[in-house]
């Protein structure tokens, strides 16, 4: 059954991300002084008590105002309200009302939907005589709330928003593969979550940087469902201000950290850079599956029928460490192989979760010891007694040996190609870890 929608709508910095913060008890939409902070509309599941419904954060609007940005986010906004069954307006109490409170306020009495007018700020009791300048809206009766401190005023709010919802029959969410859409700013992340999802959800602007938080969409593909993560594009520190921006790359790299799968998106007209080799470190270390999608592949003249190869070939040489991620090449803008990226995070999940029967991996590990045994450090000889698979997602197995120090990184990549060579695991990191057992008795 679809949970009841919610939208949260109001002007630039009246405390709309703060509201959503409250309510879903930890800090999931960016906050800061600056007006435009929340740019596009962003979903998060809800639960009050024992009824659940989706919250879609919008960014401040501005009816009129014609920059690009703002005008991309009033159309997101008005996107959210008709997606809603209901609708929280919210103005700022400190500040009383505003001109474009009143313009906000005509376009949403036409949606026809219930609207709850939440007057924000209302941190005391003293203050709370300045909700009833807000009857002047027409838009219902005004409710003091205070985002910031969570007063009562928050709870009676969402007692009402919810009165006619129902309560969650207690059934399990479906684990379906998160894809997290990564890379550098302006390689064509969000236009490829809009064409995955046929629908504007993302803005896409030419300026760098406009996905600032992590925006989590539901797609399916061939009756299956996958959730697509818009993340914001990931720059060098040097060249990240400190403030918002920080925000939305820590909130990108929490992304990977909570994803199944990492799509790291290249721009196919200029190669891959140091900081595209950063964000895989990052995935890898991450122990999260990994795809390389080449987008723009549209826009490479004179293809033949080994250019992809050779870019292939190249991207090997430039990342070694990752020759065991697939690579597709893309256009977000043609459409040209995008569903091959629901294909191959099937795939690398599939391995990332794969788990070897522990007599098949001890016979794999001493074959390849027996054909390139390691070398001794000092006349000591690493000796591998047991090996056994300790976790999945990444696949993790730990060798019980008889000195840790012997095992050098050279032939743990050994090792790790050889399990590759066995078992596969494409698409997935490998981490090994090592145990001593009797080292003391071992010479």
């Amino acid at each position: 059954m679809k949970k009841p929608t919610v939208a949260i709508v109001g002007r630039p910095n009246v405390g709309k991300s703060t509201f959503v913060n409250r309510l879903t008890g930890n800090r999931k939409s960016i906050v800061d002084d600056l007006p435009g902070v929340t740019r596009d509309r962003i979903y998060f599941d809800i639960e009050w008590q024992g009824k659940e419904f989706t919250c879609i954060d919008t960014g401040g609007i501005i009816p009129g105002d014609e920059d690009e940005i703002m005008v991309s986010i009033f159309d997101q906004a008005r996107i959210a309200c008709e997606e809603a069954e209901k609708i929280i307006f919210l103005v700022d109490g400190k500040e009383g009302i505003n001109p474009i409170d009143y313009d906000i306020a005509n376009i949403l009495r036409k949606s026809g939907k219930p609207i709850f007018l939440a007057v924000n700020k209302i941190d005391n009791p003293k203050q709370i005589l300045m909700i009833n300048d807000f009857y002047a809206l027409a838009i219902g009766e005004p409710m003091a709330i205070s985002a910031l401190h969570g007063s009562g005023g928050v709870g009676d709010l969402l007692e009402a928003v919810c009165e006619d919802f129902e309560y969650s029959d207690g059934q399990e969410k479906e684990d379906n593969i998160k894809i997290a859409i990564v890379g550098r700013p302006n390689a064509g992340k969000s236009s490829i979550v809009n064409a995955l999802l046929n629908e504007k959800r993302v803005i896409v602007s030419d300026v760098s940087g406009t996905t600032r938080d992590s925006i989590d969409s539901v797609v399916k593909y061939n009756d299956e469902e996958f959730v697509i993560i818009d993340t914001a594009g990931i720059r060098k520190k040097s060249k990240v201000d400190w403030g918002v921006e920080k925000f939305a790359v820590d909130r990108a790299i929490r992304s990977i950290r909570e994803c199944d799968v990492a799509l790291l998106v290249l721009d196919a007209t200029e190669g891959i850079a140091d900081q595209d080799k950063k964000i895989a470190s990052i995935v890898t270390e991450a122990g999260k599956g990994l795809i390389i999608a080449v987008n723009k592949w549209d826009l490479i003249e004179d293809k033949q029928s080994n250019t992809i190869n050779k870019f292939t070939k190249k991207l090997e040489q430039d990342i070694p460490f990752l020759a065991y991620a697939p690579k597709i090449f893309i256009s977000a803008v043609t459409k040209q192989r995008l569903n091959s990226i629901f294909e191959k995070a099937k795939d690398v999940y599939a391995e990332s979760t794969k788990r070897v029967s522990t007599g098949l991996l001890n016979k794999v590990i001493k074959e390849a010891y027996a054909l390139n045994p390691p070398t001794s450090v000092k006349g000591k000889l690493l000796k591998i007694l047991y090996t056994t698979q300790a976790k999945t997602q990444p696949p993790t197995f730990v060798l019980f040996t008889n000195n840790g120090d012997l095992l050098k990184d050279h032939y743990k990549r050994y090792l790790e190609n050889k399990l590759r060579e066995a078992f596969g695991f494409f698409g997935t990191p490998i981490k090994i870890s090592v145990r001593e057992r009797s080292s003391k008795n071992n010479k």
